[in-house]
């Protein structure tokens, strides 16, 4: 994944100067064996469950890879191809952790520099493990807020782009269809225009009634629309938990000289890892 991510990641000069996609790109030519080998393995993994849903279909896990295999086009019936499979499973492997893991990190900073935040988090945090687990992430409005913060100021996806399906004008420029139009959560969510503060770290903005003043379309951690991104709920979720489990067992610290910068890999990443001193708590 590292591998994949240092490469895809970065622009090619055959960008720039608009050469097609067919034309291929010197600096990705390291990534092919890496995806050759992401390729065959998923390959694989289908392959192994098509012989498993024939032989058995009551049998099979009710997982995403079950589900992709057996869904119909509702008009003709038709089921998706072994490449389209494929891609959608890369795409869970990729996104599905990257962007979360990205995520959960700069948390981690954030909670690491603010001591208000940190003792607010794990006075949620120690009341709300000593209950029920069951609905545990609808229970942490505070750490729901440091994580909707942090994806506020290091957001994982930093550029979503689409393309013009036709004509249009925006902010008085004119836009051919087939424009491709390029919007970056990273500075929109640090807009002087729409944020009070911008580059301040305060998770106060998504609790209570604050949460109800933020514009929709000022904050786009996921996207919006429907492209948005299909695991947005589960993710939160997901790292609510990894959040509040760290923050009831452990104190984290900033090595010493460790500055995080963050670097644009197709995710948003501190520059060469955040290294961080653990300590259990008492």
């Amino acid at each position: 994944m590292s591998a994949y991510f240092e490469t895809v990641g970065r622009i090619d000069p055959f960008d720039i100067l608009g050469l097609p996609s067919v034309v291929p790109r010197p600096t990705r030519m390291k990534l092919k064996p890496t995806l050759r080998f992401f390729e065959k393995t998923v390959d694989d993994i289908i392959a192994m469950r098509q012989r498993r849903l024939a032989a058995d279909p009551t049998n099979a896990p009710p997982d995403i890879l079950t589900l992709l295999l057996e869904a119909r086009d509702p008009e003709t019936g038709a089921a998706l191809s072994d490449i389209e499979i494929r891609a959608n499973i890369l795409t869970f492997i990729s996104a599905g952790q990257e962007t979360t893991a990205n995520c959960i990190t700069w948390t981690m900073y954030l909670l690491s520099q603010s001591g208000e935040w940190r003792e607010r988090v794990r006075a949620e945090v120690d009341r709300e493990f000593d209950g029920s687990l069951e609905g545990l992430a609808d229970r942490l409005p505070v750490t729901r807020a440091v994580i909707d913060e942090a994806n506020r100021l290091y957001p994982p996806i930093t550029a979503i782009s689409r393309i013009a399906l036709g004509p249009d004008e925006l902010a008085g420029e004119p836009i051919k269809q087939g424009t491709m139009i390029v919007i970056a959560p990273y500075v929109l969510h640090r807009h002087r225009a729409l944020w009070a503060k911008p580059n301040y770290f305060d998770p106060s903005r998504f609790l209570g009634d604050e949460r109800t003043r933020i514009d929709r379309f000022a904050y786009l951690p996921f996207g919006v629309g429907p492209r948005i991104c299909i695991g947005a709920t589960f993710a939160i979720q997901e790292a609510s938990i990894m959040v509040a489990a760290v923050m009831r067992h452990f104190t984290l610290e900033m090595a010493s000289g460790c500055i995080p910068w963050p670097v644009q890999k197709v995710t948003l990443r501190p520059k060469d890892g955040l290294r961080m001193i653990v300590r259990r708590r008492q």
